[in-house]
Protein backbone atom coordinates (compact mmCIF):
# COMPACT_ATOMS: atom_id res chain seq x y z
CA UNK A 1 0.00 0.00 0.00
CA UNK A 2 1.37 3.40 -0.97
CA UNK A 3 1.21 6.70 0.87
CA UNK A 4 1.65 7.89 4.41
CA UNK A 5 -2.10 7.77 5.13
CA UNK A 6 -2.41 4.10 4.22
CA UNK A 7 -3.06 3.19 7.86
CA UNK A 8 -6.64 4.51 7.49
CA UNK A 9 -7.59 1.96 4.84
CA UNK A 10 -8.20 -1.74 5.08
CA UNK A 11 -8.79 -3.96 2.10
CA UNK A 12 -10.70 -2.30 -0.72
CA UNK A 13 -13.94 -3.96 -1.83
CA UNK A 14 -13.98 -4.82 -5.54
CA UNK A 15 -16.52 -6.25 -7.98
CA UNK A 16 -20.24 -5.70 -7.47
CA UNK A 17 -19.66 -4.52 -3.93
CA UNK A 18 -17.39 -1.73 -5.17
CA UNK A 19 -20.08 -0.62 -7.63
CA UNK A 20 -22.67 -0.59 -4.82
CA UNK A 21 -20.35 1.50 -2.64
CA UNK A 22 -19.78 3.88 -5.57
CA UNK A 23 -23.53 4.42 -5.95
CA UNK A 24 -23.98 4.92 -2.21
CA UNK A 25 -21.06 7.36 -1.99
CA UNK A 26 -22.12 9.43 -5.00
CA UNK A 27 -25.82 9.70 -4.14
CA UNK A 28 -25.28 10.25 -0.40
CA UNK A 29 -22.41 12.66 -1.06
CA UNK A 30 -24.36 14.79 -3.51
CA UNK A 31 -27.40 14.80 -1.21
CA UNK A 32 -25.20 15.91 1.71
CA UNK A 33 -23.70 18.66 -0.43
CA UNK A 34 -27.17 19.91 -1.36
CA UNK A 35 -28.21 19.71 2.29
CA UNK A 36 -25.08 21.60 3.38
CA UNK A 37 -25.06 24.22 0.60
CA UNK A 38 -27.39 26.71 2.34
CA UNK A 39 -25.43 26.25 5.56
CA UNK A 40 -22.06 26.89 3.93
CA UNK A 41 -23.45 30.23 2.66
CA UNK A 42 -23.60 31.55 6.25
CA UNK A 43 -21.55 28.99 8.18
CA UNK A 44 -21.41 30.80 11.53
CA UNK A 45 -25.10 31.67 11.83
CA UNK A 46 -27.32 29.19 9.96
CA UNK A 47 -28.76 27.84 13.22
CA UNK A 48 -29.35 31.24 14.74
CA UNK A 49 -28.12 31.25 18.32
CA UNK A 50 -28.78 27.56 18.98
CA UNK A 51 -25.06 26.66 18.89
CA UNK A 52 -21.75 28.55 18.93
CA UNK A 53 -20.64 29.86 15.52
CA UNK A 54 -17.55 27.62 15.22
CA UNK A 55 -19.67 24.50 15.82
CA UNK A 56 -22.17 25.65 13.21
CA UNK A 57 -19.29 26.18 10.75
CA UNK A 58 -17.89 22.72 11.53
CA UNK A 59 -21.28 21.16 10.81
CA UNK A 60 -21.64 23.13 7.55
CA UNK A 61 -18.17 22.06 6.42
CA UNK A 62 -18.87 18.47 7.48
CA UNK A 63 -22.05 18.33 5.42
CA UNK A 64 -20.85 20.13 2.30
CA UNK A 65 -17.14 19.21 2.30
CA UNK A 66 -17.78 15.74 3.70
CA UNK A 67 -20.40 15.16 1.03
CA UNK A 68 -17.95 16.17 -1.69
CA UNK A 69 -15.23 13.92 -0.27
CA UNK A 70 -17.62 10.97 -0.01
CA UNK A 71 -18.88 11.46 -3.57
CA UNK A 72 -15.31 11.42 -4.86
CA UNK A 73 -14.17 8.69 -2.51
CA UNK A 74 -11.34 10.93 -1.30
CA UNK A 75 -10.22 10.64 2.34
CA UNK A 76 -13.39 8.62 2.85
CA UNK A 77 -12.67 7.48 6.43
CA UNK A 78 -12.14 11.07 7.64
CA UNK A 79 -15.13 12.40 5.70
CA UNK A 80 -17.36 9.57 6.96
CA UNK A 81 -16.24 10.15 10.55
CA UNK A 82 -17.03 13.87 10.26
CA UNK A 83 -20.43 13.25 8.69
CA UNK A 84 -21.30 10.52 11.21
CA UNK A 85 -20.35 12.78 14.14
CA UNK A 86 -22.38 15.67 12.76
CA UNK A 87 -25.41 13.48 12.07
CA UNK A 88 -25.23 11.84 15.50
CA UNK A 89 -25.33 15.31 17.07
CA UNK A 90 -28.18 16.31 14.74
CA UNK A 91 -30.25 13.24 15.63
CA UNK A 92 -29.62 13.28 19.38
CA UNK A 93 -29.42 17.01 20.13
CA UNK A 94 -30.66 19.24 17.32
CA UNK A 95 -33.70 17.03 16.61
CA UNK A 96 -34.08 15.61 20.11
CA UNK A 97 -37.72 16.68 20.42
CA UNK A 98 -38.67 15.90 16.82
CA UNK A 99 -40.42 12.71 15.71
CA UNK A 100 -38.49 9.99 13.92
CA UNK A 101 -40.43 10.18 10.64
CA UNK A 102 -41.14 13.35 8.67
CA UNK A 103 -44.77 14.00 7.81
CA UNK A 104 -45.44 15.85 4.61
CA UNK A 105 -48.90 14.62 3.62
CA UNK A 106 -51.47 16.55 1.63
CA UNK A 107 -52.04 19.97 3.07
CA UNK A 108 -49.65 19.40 5.95
CA UNK A 109 -46.49 21.46 6.37
CA UNK A 110 -43.11 19.75 6.55
CA UNK A 111 -42.32 18.56 10.05
CA UNK A 112 -38.62 18.38 11.07
CA UNK A 113 -37.56 14.89 12.11
CA UNK A 114 -34.63 12.62 13.01
CA UNK A 115 -35.19 10.49 9.90
CA UNK A 116 -32.72 12.18 7.52
CA UNK A 117 -29.97 12.57 10.13
CA UNK A 118 -30.27 8.88 11.07
CA UNK A 119 -30.15 7.88 7.40
CA UNK A 120 -26.99 9.91 6.77
CA UNK A 121 -25.51 8.55 10.02
CA UNK A 122 -26.14 4.99 8.85
CA UNK A 123 -24.58 5.59 5.43
CA UNK A 124 -21.53 7.34 6.89
CA UNK A 125 -21.03 4.56 9.45
CA UNK A 126 -21.18 1.93 6.72
CA UNK A 127 -18.57 3.80 4.65
CA UNK A 128 -16.38 4.28 7.72
CA UNK A 129 -16.46 0.56 8.48
CA UNK A 130 -16.26 -0.90 4.96
CA UNK A 131 -14.36 1.82 3.12
CA UNK A 132 -14.89 3.51 -0.23
CA UNK A 133 -14.42 0.52 -2.50
CA UNK A 134 -12.17 0.16 -5.51
CA UNK A 135 -13.95 2.82 -7.59
CA UNK A 136 -12.61 5.75 -5.57
CA UNK A 137 -9.79 8.25 -5.47
CA UNK A 138 -8.71 6.60 -2.23
CA UNK A 139 -8.01 3.37 -4.09
CA UNK A 140 -5.97 5.25 -6.69
CA UNK A 141 -3.81 6.96 -4.06
CA UNK A 142 -3.75 4.44 -1.23
CA UNK A 143 -4.93 1.16 -2.82
CA UNK A 144 -3.05 -1.87 -3.91
CA UNK A 145 -3.79 -4.12 -0.96
CA UNK A 146 -5.68 -7.35 -1.34
CA UNK A 147 -9.27 -7.12 -2.44
CA UNK A 148 -11.88 -8.42 0.02
CA UNK A 149 -13.43 -10.69 -2.58
CA UNK A 150 -10.57 -11.90 -4.75
CA UNK A 151 -7.80 -12.26 -2.18
CA UNK A 152 -5.12 -10.93 -4.52
CA UNK A 153 -3.64 -7.55 -5.29
CA UNK A 154 -5.65 -5.39 -7.67
CA UNK A 155 -2.62 -3.31 -8.82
Amino acid sequence: MRGSLSWMYGDFVSGRGAFGLLLLRVFAGVALMMHGWPKIQSPFSWMGSAAPGPLQAAAAISEFGGGLALALGFFTPLAALGVASTMLYAALVAHSNDPFMASNGRGKPFVPSKELAMTYLSMATLLLMIGPGRFSLDWLFFGGRRSLYTGHSKR
